[in-house]
């Protein structure tokens, strides 16, 4: 005889995480009519809830956004070996969810990923701006999410802005021209975990989570893999003027880690180190040179690479040095020095 149930086409899956946790998922099983379950989320009672809505034969939603965004985040977000790209994703997916989290998939249109956009606001210096950019990259972490929803049979509906251009917040790249004089006003009141930092950057282009995480090379030639794109290059340190001084220094130090970029007392370096020696130095600059104050506080610590594009002799080598596909990306979001040219007569 078939099994009898107090809860006919009720179904879960139970799984564990890679951190061991365990959680169950309830779905309604939609087998006899050929089609997807429909995911009735993990909570038991709610789910009971929703069973009996759809068993019944009640109008409900097949699903919420929130299941989708739980699921990724708990599946496919560790996946991701960057740590930075992970800590953005899990930050835009919770503003993602605080507002559209709730609504059903049919819920979810083009009009109102617009809206989002054009609500979406920043706190900046105690006023609020729309946050373009933000909002942008939250739209975009969010298709992520929703292509993968579909491949798990959570929706069968496509990405609202499929095929649509320009429907996003209109971005400029940001120029800012890392000068010799605004880098030397930081660089001599740094301390000198960050004058090694910003001394790597410049001289390779390295992004600032390889600069901090880049081995200390054994000879001369130092090995990068980059932590974004998996790209690896050797740098030659006889070439450099800052490297030899700089790896000197390091191999003297007694450290417990292989990393390059070290503390004088032989600590890795955290981001957290790194943003508050360059807020300190950079406002001890800003006191030093009034005239340059408002330069130097738009400056990030990211645009060291900037400078390294720039001192590059030209944009067929900024670009290899940054390690781009194509130099349109250098010349467009990097590249700040202006091209010298002569008068034909």
């Amino acid at each position: 005889m078939p099994k009898v149930t107090k809860f006919p086409r009720f179904r879960s899956h139970t799984r564990k995480n890679k951190a061991g946790e365990v959680k169950t998922y309830y779905f309604y099983d939609m087998r006899p009519e050929g089609e997807t379950d429909v995911p009735l989320g993990t909570n038991y009672s709610e789910a009971i809830k929703q069973w009996a809505s759809l068993c019944n034969h009640t109008p409900t939603a097949k699903g919420r956004l929130q299941e989708a965004i739980d699921r990724w985040r708990e599946f496919e977000l560790p996946l991701y070996s960057n740590v930075e790209t992970q800590k953005s994703y899990r930050r835009q997916l919770a503003n993602v969810e605080a507002v559209l989290g709730q609504m059903t998939w049919d819920e979810i249109t083009l009009p109102i990923l617009r809206e989002y956009l054009d609500r979406r606001v920043s706190l900046i210096a105690g006023k609020q701006v729309i946050a373009k950019t933000q909002g942008n990259r939250e739209m975009s972490v969010l298709s992520i999410v929703w292509s993968k929803a579909r491949l798990w049979g959570m929706t069968r509906l496509h990405w609202p802005a499929q095929g649509v251009k320009n429907w996003k917040n209109e971005e400029g790249a940001r120029h800012f021209e890392v000068t010799d004089q605004l880098f030397d006003a930081v660089y001599s009141v740094a301390e000198p975990m960050l004058r090694d930092a910003m001394d790597i950057a410049t001289a390779t282009g390295m992004r600032l989570t390889d600069v901090r995480t880049v081995r200390l090379p054994a000879g001369d030639v130092m090995r990068l893999k980059a932590s974004k794109t998996g790209k690896e290059a050797d740098f030659d340190l006889r070439a450099s003027n800052v490297f030899p001084e700089l790896v000197a220094r390091r191999r003297a130090i007694s450290a417990d880690h292989s990393m390059l970029l070290s503390t004088e007392d032989g600590l890795p370096v955290t981001v957290s180190m790194l943003r508050g020696a360059w807020d300190r130095a950079r406002l001890e600059a800003q006191v030093k040179n009034p005239g340059l104050a408002g330069q130097i506080r738009s400056m990030y610590l990211r645009d060291m690479r900037k400078r390294a594009s720039d001192l590059a002799d030209d944009i067929s080598e900024a670009s290899g040095l940054l390690q781009h596909s194509n130099v349109s990306l250098t010349e467009k979001h990097y590249r700040t020095r202006v091209a010298k040219l002569n008068p034909v007569r």
